[in-house]
């Protein structure tokens, strides 16, 4: 055994910890902390020169930390081998020309846009602007802080953070360790948290700042065990001191100064360097913990290895050509499988990514004018919201001439989809090549005539539209359902839209609209390497093209498994390494000719396995195409369908009060001077309204329960991800819904 002791010292007096028990710290003050650390016969932690020397780091001008070793033991070393290759080379360390881990990226982007901004944080205290070899170094210097406070390799540390540039440079630097990072967001539950925390076996935690940290002290400080916490923004005197006695903080700084220093002695001194044993981070390795969203149940640990982040790496250039210099616009969490390949993919592409909020986006929008943005289906039905809106509230002669112009642009478009042969279609049968020919004709003739009013549409209307959103190359659709008239709107105001396709457990992309094929509808075809099946949901046949069925998915994307859950990773991972992903589809058939010919093996999504309604009759129904007809109408905010076991469909609608009051003055329903609407009238006009924008679906809707909240994350009823989590709405509106069906 090897027995290290830690001597935190401040100015001349000295405190060195007693305590008999590994890992446990004695209360000395709010900024003092010593623990005594027993370690196995090989001591996984680097903290300097050992050997029976002594060697100091300034932790700040105040407190230095004293490393001392009583034997002089072999330390092991993991590290990325193409990352740290300067510091391995003459170390007889592996030291290689190709991306093994995640963090390898890095070295290359610095290599090769060193000097070109990476990222811009204006939104945090400081803002924050870091060139591509700044952000290199600071990555490399947060790993280093993370081994000298002890951090050993394949532990897990949670990351407990939202979307900001200290966010990438920590779980990077906790990839280069050799740890693993457990990730999730600040908005989630205490109870969440502690249980992704405690279920991770995780060491310690990475916190946003103060504020989420005191927020969820109480809970973690008696039922979880933290070795130390480290603060991304924000300082230490604005912690809360209860239940945290002897426990020890770090600033995101602090650990970036021990980094920079540590860094430096290995660097300066052979010696140091020869005192560890070199182990490179294999591609196989765990590089994250990412939990699903828990809309059904507790959230599952999805391992992803390095391999799988870096296929996501080297394959996304397909469905986003980026370039070097483009600017992206980043708002969702970086802990969500999608935006976190996405960013590790542009970073080696050389752009730039401005960190933006919710609550900014609009002006971030107009103010950055971002070449892409990639996000979630909410945020662009959000804007088109918006712009129906705005285009509302004109004049009426401003009005009229702006929805005669996009009526137009939908027909256009409509049209041109025809002749370029990009309608998807189920059917099997090739269409002939006559009837093929004279509707290539039709589509082309008339599209052409309206052709000269979808330009003049662009110059006087799209024009002001496009300054406002910013995007002048795509807006990338991802992490759910995106729905049909928002693609049909964006498609002919001419902001293109690429929509793809992804779980979780596959890293997460797996298929994506190209920019040279994009077919409205579907998810576009499936990314490099990657295999598509649809098998029948009972007897898990594969089916043909055109026919519907159970997605699955197979290749290098594909997560390793559940953590500590083998039950539920059979359940989803086959002995032939196929993914069910839970969701009903169907693949696009090739045809040579027609309107079609264009779309052969494109994925169509219609819903998920779980959300069937099967109602008393023993029709099944897909409540998806229901939900998104119903959204098409300004009145409704959100709709969560209902029904099972019932003779008919019933909705929980959440209104948006302002457009219903305002309806209701239209149809003079009530006052023009009225300021609201009993239950009873909005109840009657939200059927009409519901009636009106799903009467072309297969099924329609009955009893509906209009209810005052909105779903949200913070009442639970959302995911992180911002899915509504039906399950609970059900069980939260149980005995209204009760009433309702009586």
């Amino acid at each position: 055994m090897t027995t290290t002791t830690f001597v935190y010292s401040v100015s001349s007096t000295t405190f060195v910890s007693s305590t008999a028990n590994p890992m446990t710290t004695i209360p000395l003050t709010s900024k003092l902390f010593s623990y005594k650390h027993t370690r196995t016969k090989i001591v996984q932690r680097t903290c300097g020169k050992w050997g029976g020397g002594q060697v100091r780091f300034s932790v700040n001008r105040h407190v230095r930390i004293f490393c001392q070793s009583k034997t002089g033991k072999m330390q092991i070393r993991r590290y990325c081998p193409f990352l740290e290759r300067s510091l391995m080379s003459g170390n007889g360390a592996l030291a290689c020309d190709e991306w093994e881990a995640v963090p390898d990226i890095w070295r290359s982007s610095a290599d090769k846009y060193g000097d070109r901004v990476a990222v811009v944080d204006p939104y945090h205290s400081p803002p924050s602007q870091m060139t591509y070899k700044q952000l290199e170094h600071e990555i490399l210097n947060f790993s280093e802080g993370l081994r000298v406070i002890g951090l050993n390799p394949d532990e897990k540390l949670a990351l407990f953070a939202d979307n900001s540039c200290r966010w990438l440079v920590a779980d990077q630097g906790i990839m280069a360790t050799g740890a693993i990072n457990v990730v999730r967001g600040s908005r989630s539950s205490v109870e969440e948290l502690l249980h992704i925390y405690n279920h991770s076996e995780s060491v310690a935690l990475v916190v946003d700042g103060p504020e989420m940290f005191n927020r969820i002290a109480e809970t973690f400080c008696s039922k979880a065990a933290m070795r130390f916490v480290i603060l991304l923004w924000g300082e230490k005197s604005s912690m809360a001191c209860k239940g945290v006695e002897g426990l020890p903080f770090f600033t995101y700084k602090e650990i970036i100064d021990l980094g920079r220093e540590n860094r430096r002695s290995l660097f300066d001194s052979h010696a140091a360097r020869q005192d560890f044993v070199y182990e490179a981070i294999n591609s196989d390795d765990i590089a994250t913990l990412v939990y699903t969203s828990g809309t059904t149940g507790n959230p599952k640990g999805v391992m992803l290895t390095h391999r799988n982040l870096l296929h996501q790496i080297k394959n996304l250039w397909d469905v986003v050509p980026a370039e070097v210099g483009d600017r992206f616009l980043s708002m969702l969490p970086p802990w969500h499988a999608y935006e976190r390949s996405c960013e590790y993919f542009i970073f080696t592409c050389g752009i730039e990514q401005v960190y933006t909020t919710v609550r900014n986006l609009k002006d971030d929008l107009r103010h950055y004018q971002p070449n892409y943005v990639i996000s979630v289906p909410l945020v662009y039905e959000t804007l088109y919201s918006g712009i129906q809106k705005q285009i509302s509230s004109s004049s009426p002669v401003r009005k009229l001439i702006a929805l005669a112009f996009i009526r137009v642009s939908l027909t256009y478009m409509e049209l041109k989809r025809i002749y370029e042969g990009k309608c998807l279609m189920r059917n099997q049968a090739q269409p002939s090549y006559l009837v093929s020919m004279l509707e290539w004709v039709w589509a082309r003739f008339i599209a052409t005539i309206l052709w000269p009013v979808h330009l003049l549409a662009k110059k006087i209307v799209y024009g002001k539209i496009h300054s406002a959103i910013g995007i002048s190359k795509a807006g990338v659709s991802g992490g759910g359902s995106f729905p049909l008239h928002v693609d049909k709107f964006f498609e002919a105001i001419g902001v293109k839209v690429q929509n793809g396709y992804g779980l979780t457990e596959s890293s997460p992309v797996v298929a994506a609209r190209r920019p040279t094929c994009n077919v409205l509808g579907s998810v576009g075809h499936p990314i490099r390497h990657t295999e598509f099946k649809i098998v029948d949901s009972e007897t898990n046949e594969a089916l043909p093209p055109g026919s519907k069925g159970i997605v699955k998915v197979r290749g290098p994307p594909v997560m390793k498994g559940y953590y500590k859950n083998p039950s539920a990773t059979k359940q989803a991972l086959d002995e032939d390494g196929w993914l069910s992903t839970g969701d009903i589809g169907w693949i696009a058939p090739h045809h040579s000719t027609g309107r079609s010919r264009h779309c052969g093996g494109v994925v169509v999504l219609e819903g998920r396995a779980k959300d069937t309604i099967v109602l008393s009759t023993g029709e099944n129904i897909e409540p998806g195409e229901l939900e998104e007809a119903a959204l098409r109408s300004s009145l409704i905010q959100q709709i969560v369908v209902i029904g099972q076991d019932q003779r008919r469909l019933g909705a929980i609608i959440v209104p948006n009060r302002e457009e219903v009051l305002l309806a209701a003055k239209e149809l003079s329903i009530v006052e023009g001077n009225a300021s609201d609407l009993n239950k009873e009238k909005m109840t009657s006009l939200l059927y009409k309204e519901l009636r009106t924008w799903t009467s072309e679906c297969s099924f329609q809707i009955g009893p509906i329960l209009v209810v005052d909240e909105p779903f949200t994350i913070d009442s639970g009823l959302m995911t992180p991800t911002m899915k509504i989590r039906r399950d609970k709405v059900v069980a939260q509106f149980r005995e209204q819904i009760d009433i309702l069906y009586k």
